[in-house]
């Protein structure tokens, strides 16, 4: 049977297992936990960016991250549009550099191009996380790079530590502004045996996400030095996004935010974990072989097709959601499967999770020849 959209998301519903992410929260309940946090802590709103839960947040992040300031907004894809304008607009060049699987470049139509009149220029290898290199040897003018940690389209992969601070003093070099895309800088420091602060040392705007590894709602925080946020509450209301309230998205993340930090350490383990028991199956491959965040692609001998229709498939009849397709792979004929490590699969034994993979790769063979 095939699904359309809303019949997946039913399906996914309906499961009683699901092996990436966390438990999703239903919204009753979720409304019901942050209407209950904020009373007990007596927060009120907050009205048009100015508010107790939200500054204080902002100011606890920024502290974490070591930068003077930071500022809530409603999405990250606005978060870093704006960064990359400021620094455009300061170094009056309208390239900025990214990956070739940058978050801005695939995923978000080219906002920067249509609203803000940027370009971009890729650096870097399609497979493989940005190197010094690739920034020293540059010939294009670019007035920002955006770094992703970890590079989720490629299966999570991060620089080596050298080779991170190799990045930053070659882009201080050319005088190239650092924007850190760290929608799962959470999940960096387990990998690294740094500090979030060493982590984001020499990055001239950082920004990060909510509602994946924490779980919240919705949300991101851009963060950097005074006079820069200061630019950026400018382009929040240019853009939209000063909104009268943001106060539940705020309580959503911040009362879950500390035990989940304090948990990823125990997710990587995991991670390391399910990457070998999920490599042990004939025929699946794991990216990267050695895991360098709580997240990995298994990739498929199939096509995309017949991935999702495996997995549905398993799904309807086990009521076990393992994963999203994320596409074709780069070798002809292959697909994978994005698998983020969080609370699901810590409940979860290895036997349970690589007999359904197994039983998805035999179905997905099959589907792919008939």
């Amino acid at each position: 049977m095939a699904y359309n959209l809303g019949q997946r998301a039913d399906l996914r519903r309906a499961c009683t297992t699901i092996v990436s992410g966390h438990t999703p929260q239903k919204p009753g309940e979720e409304f019901i936990r942050i209407g209950e946090w904020c009373r007990h802590n007596g927060y009120d709103a907050d009205v048009y960016g100015a508010g107790k839960l939200l500054n204080g947040f902002e100011s606890k992040v920024a502290k974490l991250l070591d930068k003077p300031a930071g500022l809530f907004m409603p999405s990250g894809t606005m978060a870093q549009q704006i960064a990359i304008r400021i620094f455009s607009d300061r170094a009056n060049i309208s390239t900025i550099g990214m990956h070739p699987t940058c978050h801005l470049e695939i995923h978000e139509q080219k906002g920067y191009e249509f609203l803000h009149g940027l370009k971009s220029w890729h650096i870097g290898n399609y497979a493989k996380p940005i190197v010094a290199d690739d920034i020293t040897n540059l010939v294009q003018r670019i007035a920002a790079l955006v770094l992703e940690l970890p590079s989720r389209e490629i299966g999570g992969q991060l620089p080596t530590w050298d080779e991170l601070n190799a990045i930053k003093t070659a882009s201080v070099k050319r005088g190239i502004k650092l924007c850190l895309d760290g929608a799962r800088l959470w999940e960096t420091s387990a990998f690294y045996q740094r500090s979030y602060a060493d982590i984001c040392a020499g990055f001239d705007s950082v920004y990060v996400s909510f509602y994946k590894g924490i779980g919240g709602m919705a949300g991101a925080m851009l963060l950097g030095d005074d006079e820069f946020i200061a630019e950026a509450k400018i382009w929040q209301r240019r853009s939209g996004g000063n909104l009268v309230q943001l106060h539940p998205y705020v309580a959503s993340a911040a009362m879950k935010f500390d035990d989940r930090l304090a948990r990823m350490p125990t997710y990587f383990e995991r991670t390391q974990q399910f990457a070998k028991s999920i490599a042990s199956v004939d025929g699946l491959v794991v990216n990267p072989k050695e895991v360098q965040a709580n997240m990995l692609h298994v990739h498929f001998p199939v096509s995309v097709a017949a991935l999702e229709s495996a997995r549905d498939q398993i799904a309807a009849e086990n009521r076990c959601w393992l994963g999203n397709p994320r596409g074709a792979s780069e070798v002809p004929g292959w697909s994978s499967m994005e698998i983020y490590v969080g609370e699901n699969l810590m409940a979860l034994d290895d036997d349970f999770v690589r007999a359904h993979f197994a039983k998805c790769l035999a179905l997905a063979k099959k589907l792919n020849h008939d």
